[in-house]
Parts: structure tokens; C-alpha cells; sequence
């Protein structure tokens, strides 16, 4: 007997593996297993995918669904991992408890760096795995450097064809080969679950949409950053002549930013619809078919864009390009890919034009680029290419998607030159510089 464990924590991931089922992007197997896991910070006060509206469109292409968060409870799922000694009792105890008996098992898990996913790969040490991407994250490297006894047995990379002609970064370091789920196919079960959704007021055709995101409980920006971030996207679009917009913040994001959403459309004479349905982004793409969709560096823009021809616009990425810490955040990729190539907002010409800001094959070398100094141990291979492309644009564009420190560090172009590099660190340099502000600002008053 065989058996498939899919595991999901967004029903946008369950939408992804739904495509790949019905594209026969997975072997036959006697049982296809379903694990839910709620990674929300209060899983206890965030509804399950699998009792939000549309799953049950879902749900068939399944034998069971499970909870990994009822199966370890009261640990939380990104923070409990088992320890070394104790796998093979706890592979015994989910056999048991998931009636799995001797069966075969094969993983497929999304985000394999990382709790909870890779916390299942440990557990059953001798399955094959596949990693699947359903977002932008998927064109970046390997966030962390994983165990060998876990990469290994990575068969492939799962993902949406987003950026076509992109080919994804992750998981090279072991040699595994990507994958594209079938458009056709992810399109379909998508508009499967549009017929579920109930009816969303607010929503006719011609609206713009806003996309919010949660940001600052990543750290990256202060509540008040973000919600002024929000402000801008409607104050861009109403500059852009678009008077009906519809806002949809992010599941977790405080009430607040609606009223100050709503006080802003007041004074800017707009008709400002505020949707807090849980409903993916791409059912509103079907739905109301907005005349525009802006965001900061939603993967949603990426399908609004490539998978149903809307128009979009980025805003905030400058911003969040030169904030996100450390270097190496796993965001950085997501944030690049989308402000190299979606207009500003701000630009109203490369708005209406809609063309891409670089080629793929432009965007293909600053993305390995920008891999490189994100993780130049887990993917050495890639600093030939990354000191070719700084050499190449020295530009201040370029420059803006690299960290002078950073290329400092790993000694290439465009870093401070080496017979200056200690002038930072030199104790007698700063103090020189402080004495020197507190001089200049003595003499202003």
C-alpha cells in the first residue's frame, strides 16, 4: 500500500496541489492524505483552511484531512520540532494514530526550510519528498541550509509558472529539478472555487483592488508604516483616475487601517469599498475583473498579471528593498522580482503601457545575482555570475537590490574598495565623526 501525504497551510497551496492532482502531476497512490496546519501567531483564533468558503470544492481530491495542529497540540506548529532521538518513536506514534500501518509513504510539503514541513520530512526519514511553491519565495535560494539526509530526498520543485521563463533557485544546491504546475489546470480550480464564494457586495467591474499586507508583524515595517503604505496605494490610484476601489487587507491586519482607509477616501472623493471576506485574491480577479491591481509585493499581483491579463502596479518596494533585514530575508527575492518588473504606481505611462520593467533574461541574472549575496555558502556557484552582472550595471537602479556591506563582504563589485573597507569599523574614524557633527551643530545654533 502506498500513501500520499500532502501537507497545506493557505487554501491558495490546497488550490496549487488540486491543479497538480488534476494535471497528474502526482503517481497513482491507494490513499491521498490531506494535513492542515494553521501556522497563524493564535492558530485559536484563526479558522482552519478547511472550514473556509470554497474548500469543500476541494475536498474530493482527498481521502482524509488531518490536523498537524491537533496532532501536536499545545506545541505551535512553526516552533515544535521533534528531537533526533525521539523520530522513530514519533514515526511510530503517526502511523498509528494516521493508520498508516507499513504503508509507503510519500511527502509533499511546502516550505521544506522551516517548521512545520520540515519537521514532518525528519519524522518519516525514509520518504521521498516534494516541495511545492505557490509563490514568489519559489525563485529565490533556500532560506536556510537544510540536512543533507532531508535535501537528498527532494525529488522535485512543484510551482506556478508566475514569471514564465523564470526558473527557480530553490533547492539547486541539491540538483533537484523544477517543475511547473499546469496554468490551465490552476486557473480551472480557481474558478471552481469563484462559483463557491458567496455573494461580495461592493465588487462590481471596473473597481480598482487593493491588495494589503501584513508586514509589520514580519518586523519590516511599524503598524503606522504600513498603514500609511495603504493610504498611498489608494491616494496613487485615485491619482490615476480610478474613483471605485475595493480593499482587501490582509486577514490579520487591524481594524484601524479600514477607518483610516475610509477617512482618506472621504477626503479624496472616492466610493471605497472595504472587503473582509475570506476570499483568495484571484476570485476577486473573476468576479469583478478590477480595472487595476495595486500592491506593495503580493504574489497575487504576479497572478493578476500572468494568469489573467489585469493591469497592475507596485508601490512601497523602494522602501521595503532598503529595510529588509537581514540581507539574507527570504522576502528580498518576492520584493526584487516585483520592482524590477511591475510599474510604479507613480508612473502613470508605464502604468497605462503595462510593459515589463526588465527581460527575463535581465531579471534571470539579477535574480541569481541577488541569490548569491543572500546565501553565498548554500550556493557558491553563483558568484561568478553575480560579480559579472554588478560589473556590467553599475547603475544606481542595480545598486538599490544590493547592500554595499554585503558586497564588501563577499568582495564584490561595486563594494567599498578593500584599502577603505576598515574606515567603518575604526574607532578613531567615528569618534573624529561624532566630534565633527556635534561641531557642525554647535555652529548652527
Amino acid at each position: 500500500m502506498s500513501t500520499q501525504i500532502f501537507m497545506a497551510s493557505t487554501l491558495y497551496g490546497v488550490a496549487t496541489l488540486a491543479a497538480g492532482l488534476d494535471s497528474e502531476c502526482f503517481g497513482p497512490a491507494d490513499r491521498r492524505v490531506l494535513l492542515v496546519c494553521n501556522n497563524a501567531a493564535t492558530p485559536e483564533t484563526t479558522p482552519p483552511l478547511d472550514e473556509l468558503p470554497g474548500f469543500e470544492r476541494l475536498r474530493g481530491r482527498f481521502d482524509d484531512v488531518l490536523s498537524w495542529n491537533e496532532t501536536i497540540s499545545p506545541f505551535h506548529p512553526g516552533g515544535w520540532s521533534p528531537r533526533p532521538d525521539d523520530t522513530p518513536l514519533w514515526e511510530r506514534f503517526l502511523r498509528l494514530l494516521w493508520r498508516l500501518g507499513d504503508d509507503d509513504v510519500e511527502l509533499v510539503v511546502e516550505s521544506i526550510q522551516v517548521n512545520p514541513a520540515l519537521a514532518v520530512c525528519q519524522i518519516f526519514t525514509g520518504a521521498p519528498v516534494t516541495v511545492y511553491a505557490d509563490g514568489l519565495m519559489s525563485y529565490g535560494p533556500t532560506r536556510n541550509k537544510i540536512d543533507p539526509l532531508v535535501g537528498t530526498r527532494i525529488d522535485r520543485v512543484l510551482h506556478l509558472d508566475l514569471v514564465p521563463g523564470l526558473a527557480p533557485v530553490l533547492l539547486t544546491e541539491f540538483g533537484v529539478p523544477p517543475q511547473t504546475v499546469p496554468t490551465d489546470a490552476f486557473v480551472k480550480v480557481l474558478a471552481d472555487l469563484s462559483d463557491a464564494a458567496r455573494e461580495l457586495p461592493g465588487t462590481g467591474e471596473e473597481s480598482a483592488l487593493l491588495l494589503g499586507q501584513y508586514l509589520s508583524a514580519l518586523g519590516i515595517l511599524t503598524a503606522v508604516e504600513e498603514e500609511e503604505l495603504h493610504v498611498r496605494m489608494l491616494r496613487g490610484t485615485v491619482a490615476l483616475g480610478h474613483t471605485r476601489v475595493v480593499f482587501k487587507p490582509h486577514p490579520s491586519a487591524p481594524a484601524r487601517w479600514s477607518r483610516a482607509l475610509e477617512q482618506e477616501a472621504d477626503r479624496l472623493g472616492a466610493d471605497l469599498t472595504v472587503l473582509d471576506a475570506p476570499v483568495l485574491a484571484e476570485v476577486l480577479y473573476q468576479r469583478m475583473r478590477p480595472a487595476l491591481v495595486v500592491g506593495c509585493f503580493s504574489t497575487a499581483l504576479l497572478t493578476a498579471s500572468a494568469l489573467y491579463g489585469l493591469p497592475v502596479a507596485r508601490t512601497g518596494t523602494g522602501t521595503l528593498l532598503d529595510r529588509l533585514t537581514p540581507y539574507e530575508n527570504s522576502n528580498r527575492i518576492p520584493v526584487t522580482i516585483v520592482d524590477a518588473l511591475l510599474p510604479d504606481l507613480k508612473d502613470r505611462t508605464a502604468v497605462a503601457e503595462q510593459s515589463p520593467g526588465m527581460s527575463v533574461r535581465a531579471l534571470t541574472e539579477l535574480v541569481r545575482a541577488v541569490s548569491f549575496a543572500m546565501q553565498p555558502k548554500i550556493h557558491p556557484g553563483l558568484r561568478e555570475a553575480a560579480a559579472r552582472y554588478l560589473a556590467a550595471h553599475p547603475d544606481a537602479r542595480t545598486r538599490s537590490y544590493f547592500k554595499r556591506r554585503r558586497l564588501t563582504s563577499l568582495a564584490l563589485p561595486g563594494g567599498v574598495p578593500a584599502q577603505l573597507a576598515f574606515l567603518p569599523r575604526n574607532a578613531t574614524v567615528r569618534r573624529v565623526a561624532r566630534r565633527a557633527r556635534a561641531l557642525g551643530r554647535a555652529t548652527g545654533r
